[in-house]
């Protein structure tokens, strides 16, 4: 896996997971050993701003406002769909291969996390959710947990750190547009691109 092969995401249905945590991206302490990060953000507030970022969660934006090319076995939101995402040109470039390993797609908070699986630089996982708070607020949460696993990652940390780091800020700018997007589009006149 990795630079100049193309993994088929439905491949790796079966392939073990490169931690033993899984899951623990939902519990209030992430597990020892790792590098742990929590990112919280008010994007917006009402019920349709929550819809339209839980839409884009269960939609795989964060992960394209990156660049990244996304081929998966389904959507975020089913557990045990693979997801391969592509850095780089599409023969050029360096597959990162995660499957679900759990998802909330109901309710007032609505998210998922992915696991690493071979291949992936970084052992751990992510979890992106978006919540409706009691006041209206729109609240977005990216946790992880990981630590380096490829020697090329390891060989470089803090380039993978700040590639980690550079990630996140761009999955949470999309999350902002995204609770925006339809707001924006309200106040233009038709047919003039202007407000």
């Amino acid at each position: 896996m990795g630079l100049l092969r193309a993994v088929v995401p439905a491949d790796l249905r079966d392939t073990p997971l490169t931690y033993a945590e899984v899951g623990a991206t939902r519990a209030p302490g992430m597990p020892a050993g790792y590098l742990h990060g929590e990112w919280t953000e008010v994007v917006g507030s009402g019920r349709e701003t929550f819809e339209r970022v839980a839409a884009a969660v269960l939609d795989w934006t964060p992960q394209r406002s990156t660049g990244l090319r996304v081929r998966a076995t389904g959507s975020p939101g089913e557990v045990g769909t693979v997801v391969v995402l592509t850095a780089g040109l599409p023969r050029l470039g360096y597959d990162i291969p995660c499957r679900v390993v759990w998802a909330s797609t109901t309710g007032d908070e609505r998210g998922f996390a992915y696991g690493t699986l071979p291949g992936h630089p970084e052992s751990g996982e992510e979890c992106f959710t978006v919540r409706l708070a009691e006041g209206g607020d729109v609240v977005v949460t990216i946790r992880v947990f990981s630590r380096l696993a490829t020697p090329t990652a390891r060989a470089v940390p803090p380039v993978a750190r700040f590639v980690q780091g550079l990630a996140t800020r761009r999955y949470l700018s999309s999350l902002r547009r995204a609770a925006t997007a339809d707001a924006i589009r309200s106040t233009r006149s038709p047919g003039t691109g202007r407000r």
